[in-house]
């Protein structure tokens, strides 16, 4: 068969539900040929967020992929692939490339060359007879180890080219690594002699599928769970030892545990210092669980390290503890003491979670929008800037991925995308993402994608007029030129481009429109509530 149907086929093979494209690329129409459904989108960031949301809202047990073409295409899908980079997302990118003739030649542009950075493998298929082969290795790659975005050049002759593609060729299985039994006896050791653990989790935990077994170590040890921004919601937050998750902004729990912490336990994460996270006081005893070992001893020193998978690396800790009769000493309920200071600190928040001001406060419509919804059967997404910080710390996400957080690379606008994705992935749970307005701005037409493809995405703007968390960094040009400030008309964009929008004012209006809006959604059409907010806000933060 041709280049681009055996390709197809693989795909097909390998449990490829959609492809999401940007044409001209001769696969679109060899997919869909196999039962593939393209998914068009109207710039190629947005394509290459659709499908890095997919992966996240399955856990990379289903694969996105993203197609595009030669040249322009390609070179515009760079920055939809750093942002699956920074944050570990295993899928597939499939550019096409200029002739193998003139591969490496200016002003031509090369995907392999330049995506390096940003992918964890990249190859170009550099001869037909290698399709299987290197589409095999590509698989496998995306399913081993750590995530992140892998990259399969095709060179504008390979499209055509005649492959033989054997009937032997079956979907690709990955490999799981379990960690050193020595390491797993000195990290039990640490936590049986620890006063006062905390567990660091990451996103590691829910690629693994290891959340059940991260409650029960945390249980089992008494250790308060905090997680990071990407690794929201890889423990539930309704349980007694959640202590929420950080971003630029945080929880009055993980202020107050992690400060008290003498161990702190990195669980599927790597442990990477960024302005979206918190960062671990000096002083403290550091186990360091995960699947790379290039994350060890980066920015924190380890004191014990536990290299392999999530999931097999908490089954043999709990075994090790549990062999041992569990932690000695604990003679209180620390999800007690979570508990109390948990209140006290949102009893701080109440005023803003129940604000009747107009402008509208951002915080009551997270807190109305939390308990109007089955948050159990929602994903939510942030995207960059002011609605991250309002909404990580107060938003309680029960179940693994039902809320993606992402943020290594914050590039604004990528929230729409990875909630298309999500709801691709999970059609009958409510999926909402929560922008501003400079968002808005930079990814909005691809609102239309979520119309024209059916894809039934609430989405919420916050509209304030001005690049808000920007104001203390351009004093004198807000001042003379009112250099932060913005406009628009939301609502009116969204019906425009054939979706449902509203307009809301008042705070006791915002529930009346998002019961409209569920609605809507459930008929497969997007939905936009643009709410008109005030422009000053802190954040839950803390020095």
């Amino acid at each position: 068969m041709q280049g681009a149907d055996a390709i197809a086929e693989i795909l097909k093979r390998e449990g490829t539900e959609f492809l999401v494209c940007y044409p001209r690329q001769p696969l679109i129409e060899a997919a869909a040929k196999a039962g593939i459904k393209p998914i068009l989108c109207r710039q190629e960031r947005m394509g290459v967020a659709i499908a890095d949301g997919f992966s996240r809202a399955t856990n990379g047990s289903r694969i996105g992929v993203f197609s595009m073409q030669q040249g322009p295409g390609t070179e515009n899908s760079f920055p939809g692939a750093a942002q699956a980079y920074s944050d570990n997302v295993p899928m597939l990118m499939i550019p096409g490339g200029e002739a193998l003739a003139k591969a490496g030649i200016a002003p031509n542009f090369q995907a392999i060359d330049n995506f390096r950075h940003v992918t964890k493998w990249a190859a170009q298929v550099n001869a037909p007879e290698r399709v299987p082969e290197l589409f095999r290795r590509a698989f496998y790659h995306l399913r081993t180890g750590k995530g992140g975005p892998v990259l399969l050049e095709v060179p504008r002759e390979i499209w055509e080219a005649e492959v033989d593609l054997p009937d032997s060729y079956a979907a690709t299985t990955g490999n799981r690594a379990a960690p050193d039994p020595a390491d797993v006896r000195e990290a039990a050791s640490i936590l049986l002699a620890a006063k006062r653990p905390v567990i660091h989790a990451g996103q590691g935990v829910m690629f693994a599928g290891a959340t059940d077994a991260l409650v029960r170590l945390a249980e089992l040890i008494q250790a308060p769970v905090m997680t990071t921004l990407p690794g929201k919601s890889a423990f539930p937050e309704n349980h007694p030892l959640a202590l929420g998750a950080s971003a630029v902004s945080t929880t009055g729990p993980i202020k107050h545990f992690l400060d008290a912490a003498d161990v702190v336990l990195g669980m599927g994460t790597s442990f990477t210092r960024t302005n979206y996270g918190r960062t671990v006081p000096p002083g403290k005893t550091m186990i360091h669980a995960t699947n790379d070992a290039a994350d060890v001893n980066k920015d924190y020193t380890a004191d014990a390290a536990l290299i392999g998978d999530a999931a097999l690396t908490l089954d043999a800790l709990i075994a090790e503890i549990e062999g041992r009769g569990g932690r000695a000493g604990v003679d209180r309920d620390m999800g007690a003491e979570v508990q109390v200071v948990k209140k006290a600190w949102l009893d701080d928040w109440m005023g803003e979670l129940t604000s009747d001001e107009t402008p509208i406060n951002p915080y009551r419509v997270i807190w109305d929008l939390m308990g109007a919804v089955d948050v159990d059967n929602t994903i939510i997404t942030h995207d960059a800037g002011s609605p991250r910080d309002q909404i990580v710390p107060f938003w309680e996400a029960t179940r693994p991925r039902g809320y993606i957080g992402w943020g290594k690379s914050t590039q604004l606008g990528a929230g729409l995308g990875l909630i298309m994705g999500a709801k691709l992935a999970e059609p009958d749970k409510l999926c909402i993402n929560i922008m501003g307005d400079a968002a808005i701005g930079m990814t909005g037409m691809d609102f239309e994608t979520a119309v024209r493809n059916r894809i039934g995405i609430l989405t919420i703007v916050f509209n304030n007029g001005v690049m808000a968390i920007e104001t203390d960094s351009m004093p004198f040009a807000i001042e003379t030129y009112e250099a932060h400030s913005q406009g628009g008309d939301y609502r009116a964009i969204a019906e425009a481009l054939g979706g449902w929008g509203t307009r809301v004012t008042d705070p006791a209006a915002f529930l009346p429109a998002l019961k409209d809006a569920i609605a809507v959604t459930r008929e497969g059409r997007p939905a936009l509530i643009e709410c008109i907010t005030k422009k000053g806000m802190d954040f839950s933060k803390f020095s």
